[in-house]
């Protein structure tokens, strides 16, 4: 070998004399020195439990704890262990076959092989934990209970704003990307709500716990004094912009009723209040009775499960109009003093089109068009939009237009903090491509200007166009949270952040809020003044249709009411729709005024209470619809929780 190899060689040698005594000495230090190893390995002598940490808990803008947890118990099983037990006794406390819990033992052996603790009855009811308790020597070694803290709701409201928990699925677990990595077979995770959006801090992080088993498997003690113990750690608490009076007066108001109320603070975007009608309990689906009430709930003929406030599309009818006002307003078409020769309704597209007046002056400038709700005025305003020659020709009119109500959340998801928002409907270019066969003018869809035609809108939108009205130009994402507890994240940034909506002048704004208050101290919203107060507002009366075996059919009204209070520094902008009822005098129209009071008083005057005990009585829902459905039957297990009882009670007699 070459002298000049030498030196390299000696350097190899080195390399491998270092890197055997490194593992040598790692070797020593695991096997003399550290016992940790040792003792955890030691299976037959020591006991993993896992210890489930606290979900946070939510609370809403006075500090009252909305959602809490209560103890229940898992049964656990160790298949490896389970020898000689009292099958006969468990299976009868459990109300099984002894073929149902072989295929439970099979399951568990599959999931969680035969050495780890798996699931073998979950959420326990205290009768059946009760049973197992005094008796558990009869089913060791292989069995275990384990505490789980499950989410309970003393309010009994706000089931499709909450979401609720369950089982994370196999599917879930096998999941590539890596989302649920943190997760184990048994943990429950957050199915829908804010369970879903806020999981990763309401989830807590699991604890180890390390047990000494004596000779009959027993545990004995922690091991080395829980010396590799390792803690479980809460979830963080949640504090939400939610009035839980308002929310429950709201459900209270809304039952026997489809339809939605959405209630917002214009100065933060902060939530009031979301109630989706019908709703049930959420506590239907907390405990050991969740898997068979979530069946029940999802085949219920009223859709219980769907919250209308997000996912429900509505024909916003006469709420619209002071939209198509500003969008007027802003392209500079007409001024506020703009009027309109209606005559009892609008012939300029070859029909004839009926106005709820035909007294003279009705639309004599933009706030008399708003306070009298005529119909010709806005439908002209639409086609004034769109056919307007700057924008060079109806396409680029029509997208303008559009661009005006995405501008202002409308046809699009405005980015609320619970999932499944929908975003509504527009009538953009394509739509109307699609519906005219590529072949439309400003006439096609005039009905737009006042809130009918391809126009559906959440209620969610609704109220965020009423703050966006009630600020005079700019609107915060709605959101439920305000705060988390002990967080130091920017999880919250995006509802902090102001939106301003085009460059509207104060001139227009003041014009439309003007009508509005028209509407309110003359208008067809008499039914939402409150003393000392001034309240502006619009109401709508939405043609409803559905398509029945091919045919179109025409439905009764939708009820629409939408507003804010007071005129100036404005607490409260809130959209109703209760469907299929009529008038929105009948409804919508009492139960904003209600709840406006309740927020801005804290108190429900004397002349309304008849009217409360009104809405809390009377039912829209069909009695064929009713019939067919077993969510009162559902509800009157658990509806409303004692503290929602005592806490209703407490606000009407105020």
């Amino acid at each position: 070998m070459s002298v000049f190899n030498q030196p390299r060689k000696s350097v190899i040698y080195l390399i491998f004399l270092g890197m055997t005594a490194l593992i040598v000495a790692r070797l020593f230090y695991l096997q003399v020195i550290e016992t940790k190893y040792s003792k955890l390995a030691d299976a037959n002598a020591h006991l993993r439990k896992v210890i489930y940490p606290s979900r946070g808990i939510i609370y809403d803008r006075k500090g009252r704890s909305v959602m809490r947890n209560e103890a229940l118990y898992d049964l656990m099983v160790t298949p490896r262990s389970v020898k000689n037990i009292d099958t006969a006794y468990l299976c009868e406390v459990l109300s099984i076959t002894r073929k149902e819990f072989i295929k439970r033992i099979a399951n568990a052996r599959m999931k969680e092989g035969p050495v780890r603790p798996s699931v073998f009855a979950s959420l326990l009811t205290p009768e059946t934990y009760g049973k197992l308790q005094e008796s558990m020597y009869r089913f060791q070694p292989g069995f275990e209970l384990v505490l789980r803290p499950v989410r309970s709701y003393p309010y009994g409201v706000g089931a499709n704003v909450f979401g609720y928990i369950s089982e994370i699925s196999p599917s879930m677990l096998a999941d590539t990307t890596g989302r649920y990595s943190a997760y184990q077979q048994g943990d429950y995770i957050g199915m829908t709500g804010l369970e879903r959006t806020y999981e990763p801090v309401l989830m807590g992080q699991r604890g180890i716990q390390y047990l000494v088993k004596d000779n009959l498997n027993r545990p004995q003690g922690p091991l080395e004094n829980g010396e590799f113990d390792t803690a479980a750690i809460a979830g963080k608490n949640l504090r939400l912009a939610m009035d839980i009076e308002l929310q429950l007066l709201g459900e209270k108001m809304m039952k026997g009723k489809v339809g939605s109320i959405v209630a917002i603070d214009p100065q933060t975007g902060g939530i009031l209040a979301m109630v989706s009608g019908p709703t049930y309990d959420p506590n239907l689906l907390s405990g050991s009775y969740r898997a068979k009430n979530l069946g029940r709930l999802f085949t219920d003929t009223v859709s219980p499960m769907i919250n209308r406030a997000v996912q429900a599309a509505y024909p916003p009818g006469s709420t619209f109009k002071p939209i198509t006002g500003l969008i007027a307003l802003d392209e500079g078409i007409v001024g506020p003093e703009f009027g309109f020769d209606c005559r009892g309704g609008y012939g300029s597209c070859g029909r004839f089109s009926r106005c709820l007046h035909s007294n003279v002056g009705h639309a004599a400038n933009m706030r008399s068009a708003l306070a009298n709700s005529c119909n010709a005025y806005f439908m002209h305003l639409y086609r004034l939009c769109v056919d307007n020659r700057k924008w060079g020709g109806i396409g680029a009119g029509q997208t303008k237009f559009v661009s005006y109500l995405n501008d202002m959340g409308l046809g699009r998801r405005l980015g609320i903090d619970i999932p499944n928002e929908k975003p509504g409907d527009v009538p953009d270019t394509a739509r109307m491509n699609d519906r005219y066969a590529g072949r439309w003018n400003s006439c096609s869809e005039m009905y737009v200007g006042m809130g009918q035609g391809l126009l559906g809108l959440t209620p969610l939108q609704m109220a965020n166009a009423m703050c966006i009205i009630a600020n005079r130009g700019y609107y915060y994402v709605p959101h439920f949270v305000e705060s988390i507890d002990n967080d130091h994240s920017d999880i919250l940034k995006t509802y902090k952040e102001k939106h301003r909506v085009a460059n509207i002048s104060d001139e227009a704004f003041n014009s439309i809020v003007l009508g509005l208050e028209d509407v309110v101290t003359r208008g067809t919203a008499k039914g939402v003044q409150i003393d000392s107060i001034a309240v502006c507002g619009k109401t709508g009366t939405a043609e409803n249709g559905a398509r029945i075996n091919g045919e179109y059919v025409q439905l009764k009204d939708h009820s629409l009411f939408v507003g804010f209070a007071p005129k100036d520094n404005p607490k409260i902008a809130i959209a109703v729709i209760v469907e299929n009822s009529g008038f929105s005098t009948t409804y919508a129209v009492p139960i904003a005024g209600i709840l406006i009071e309740k927020y801005l008083k804290d108190t429900i005057s004397a002349k309304r209470r008849p009217i409360l005990d009104q809405m809390i009585a009377s039912v829209t829902i069909s009695p064929e619809m009713r019939a067919k459905s077993r969510l009162d039957s559902l509800n009157s297990v658990s509806y409303m929780a004692a503290d929602g009882e005592a806490l209703l009670r407490k606000i009407i007699s105020k």
